[in-house]
């Protein structure tokens, strides 16, 4: 076994090294645009080509060339504009005439008209003067902003028409009311012939299409390009066209990505070995990484090197929240990384897709968690879209050659990509949980439900310890919520952990009628403790018929550690002949000891719900002390010992049990019977209707 946690990382490197080398040969050419030329390169024969680079050069020259187009001037805009400057004069007229206003008030309401910026002396003008130099600054502002709107002004010519504000005020008015008039007109002047696009573009493309494509012509023997001269995209094209590229040495394509791989397999060789032993000594967790490290990695070189748009559907992301949900965030992001550099190594879009994925799969992470819910999947599928989709935005958009249709395309694969990466991680979570010894949620919603087979059986042929197992589900799912345990799992362990009991139901004292004889009693102690310790195996049988996942049957055989049936080793050391030795190994479970705490806290909620239910303590203080003892006799005995459960986390056990057991078991009223009821209690004496609706409904 020790041979094989080594012999899987080992093959696994090979593999990923044989796909990395694999997928890097293509045709990568020698020499690219920017490269210097090596040495002169001569046209081998008489060719002619038309030339796409210099016809696309020339027609986007032909198309710069082309200045903007501009609409005539909107009366519309005219208009607008001139209806809000008498608003706004008629605004100002009201602030002026207004008798209950301070002048403070009044300058307060000036300043509140938009755009109109007047400084304090030309507000208080405003409202020192006449109304009929009022009249009169009103009609010159309007006829002033008439006449220069009927002109086109553009928004980059604004700031020169206001300067031309002046020239058009009447020279009779005195220049403190030609300030007003001025700063009225500046305030509603604005651009009445836009840009248009539409147009400008129109006009653009009409100068492309004018141009004829480009036609160039090599004769035999002349020099293509020279040595030491700075490649061109037109000379890359020419010597496409003669077909005097050529692909690198093969075998420098091999070498780079099998060193790159090999380095890599080792960096996270040397993680699990000396950071993640737990997982690198054991075969399965290892085989299950190396193995979805190397599909994965397969798929995203297949994709990057086939196809514009098939690299962003490929959902890489499952990887990172199959890994977050097996194992956890630290695996998840160890591994991640690494396939990510290798799956885009090479590529034109290196940089783009490894932000896309990695992005992605960061808040696809932080969304999912480890609640494992339907709806988180599906929030963490909507993450990782939008995530993706701003990363191409923000690299896409700014890019001239980016039009709609491939953006399009783009935002439809990132949507594709984060459903089918959340469902598939759903999927693959479920299908390789087991196979770790894992349990998924959805697995333990399904066990809780009442209508198992198992727990069906228990009702039927074991009532009262289904009852015992409730009681203790919601003891233990209490206190594993209050330590920070799994909560759920600690609830389904314990509906499922005294199951042997259906084997033999009557041999336990909670199926047992009240007043029915103690079938223990005729039997020899031994003999009694092997039927009690043979529920464990009953229930591991039972379990495994009913293909129970290996998580809830650790709770059967270690809710009882390796403790001794008390009553019948005593009874034996009782009844044993002088000198007659009692082996304490057969009044013993088989255990083994809880080794988490949810075990750990369905073995203190069994002991303490039994000793409850049979000592029935009168007040808090007993309650309290029947707690403390059931704990600290487990700890004492070693039974939490590999449990990994604190001294802090026991005494918040011990108090969630018993504020919980409290409920249970407080006191009860006793009631009296109906004829003695009639004769001696009179009925205002009795209690009130809501005290009596509880304690029938909580018979005990």
């Amino acid at each position: 076994m020790r041979a094989l946690n080594w012999l899987i990382p080992i093959l696994s490197a090979l593999v990923v090294a044989a796909i990395m080398a694999g997928s890097t040969i293509s045709t990568r050419l020698v020499l690219h645009a920017g490269e210097v030329a090596p040495r002169d390169i001569l046209a081998p024969y008489d060719f002619t080509y038309q030339s796409k680079v210099l016809t696309e050069k020339k027609r986007e020259a032909a198309a710069r060339a082309v200045a903007k187009i501009y609409s005539p001037p909107d009366a519309a805009i005219a208009r607008r504009q001139l209806a809000r400057l008498k608003a706004a004069c008629t605004f100002i007229t009201a602030v002026r005439t207004d008798p209950y206003a301070t002048t403070r008030q009044k300058m307060k309401d000036l300043a509140a008209v938009q755009g109109l910026h007047l400084s304090a002396e030309e507000a208080r003008y405003l409202l020192t003067i006449d109304s009929n130099r009022w009249e009169q600054i009103q009609k010159e502002a309007e006829r002033v902003l008439e006449t220069m709107m009927r002109s086109p002004i553009r928004e980059d010519q604004l700031e020169e028409a206001r300067r031309n504000i002046p020239a058009f005020i009447d020279l009779s008015l005195s220049d403190r009311q030609a300030e007003i008039v001025q700063r009225l007109v500046e305030a509603f002047l604005a651009p009445n012939s836009l840009y248009s696009a539409e147009l400008t573009e129109a006009a653009r493309q009409r100068a492309r299409e004018s141009v004829k494509p480009v036609k160039r012509t090599f004769r035999r023997g002349e020099t293509i390009v020279q040595r030491g001269q700075v490649l061109t995209d037109a000379d890359i094209e020419a010597l496409r066209e003669y077909g005097l590229l050529r692909a690198t040495t093969p075998w420098k394509l091999w070498l780079a990505p099998i060193l790159l791989a090999l380095a890599t397999w080792a960096i996270l060789s040397l993680y699990l070995l000396l950071r993640r032993s737990d997982l690198w000594n054991t075969h399965r967790p290892t085989l299950v990484l190396c193995t979805a490290f190397a599909i994965f990695l397969l798929g995203i070189r297949l994709t990057v090197t086939n196809g514009s748009l098939l690299p962003y559907l490929y959902p890489l992301p499952t990887f990172t929240l199959t890994l977050l949900l097996l194992f956890d965030a630290e695996i998840a992001l160890v591994f991640t990384i690494p396939l990510i550099g290798l799956g885009v190594y090479g590529s034109a879009t290196a940089f783009e897709l490894g932000l896309y994925f990695a992005l992605g799969g960061l808040i696809g992470m932080a969304l999912l968690g480890k609640s494992q819910r339907l709806h988180s999947f599906i929030i963490a599928g909507a993450g990782i879209t939008l995530t993706q989709m701003a990363v191409l935005l923000a690299i896409r958009l700014p890019l001239p050659s980016t039009d709609l249709g491939t953006m399009l395309g783009l935002l439809g694969s990132s949507a594709a990509n984060g459903t089918v990466s959340a469902a598939t991680a759903l999927v693959l979570h479920y299908l390789l949980a087991s196979y770790l010894g894992k349990v998924t949620v959805l697995q333990l919603l399904e066990l809780s439900r009442p209508d198992q087979p198992l727990l069906q059986m228990l009702l039927r042929e074991a009532p009262g310890t289904y009852q015992h197992s409730l009681q203790v589900a919601n003891l233990a799912e209490q206190a594993a919520e209050a330590i920070g345990a799994d909560a759920l799992l600690t609830r389904v362990g314990a509906l499922y952990h005294d199951i042997g009991k259906v084997a033999r139901p009557h041999f336990f004292i909670e199926n047992q009628p009240p007043g029915s004889p103690n079938p223990h009693a005729a039997l020899a102690p031994r003999e009694s403790a092997r039927i009690i310790i043979g529920h464990v195996y009953e229930g591991l049988r039972l379990a495994e018929e009913h293909h129970l996942p290996k998580r809830i049957r650790d709770f059967i055989a270690e809710h009882h550690g390796t403790m001794l049936t008390r009553y019948q080793y005593a009874l034996a050391l009782k009844q044993a002949k002088e000198g007659e030795k009692v082996d304490p190994a057969d009044f013993r479970y088989p255990g083994p000891r809880p080794q988490s705490k949810e075990t750990a806290i369905v073995m203190l909620a069994d002991g303490c719900e039994a000793r409850a239910r049979a000592e029935h303590p009168k007040n808090d203080a007993e309650l309290h002390a029947l707690v403390h003892d059931t704990i600290e006799d487990r700890v004492k005995q070693g039974q939490l010992t590999n449990s990994g459960l604190t001294l802090r986390d026991l005494i918040t056990i011990e108090d969630v049990l018993v504020s919980a057991l409290r409920s249970l078991y407080h006191p009860r009223i006793k009631y009296p019977s109906f004829k003695q009821e009639q004769k001696t209690i009179p009925l205002s004496a009795l209690q009130p209707a809501q005290d009596e609706g509880e304690n029938e409904a909580n018979p005990h």
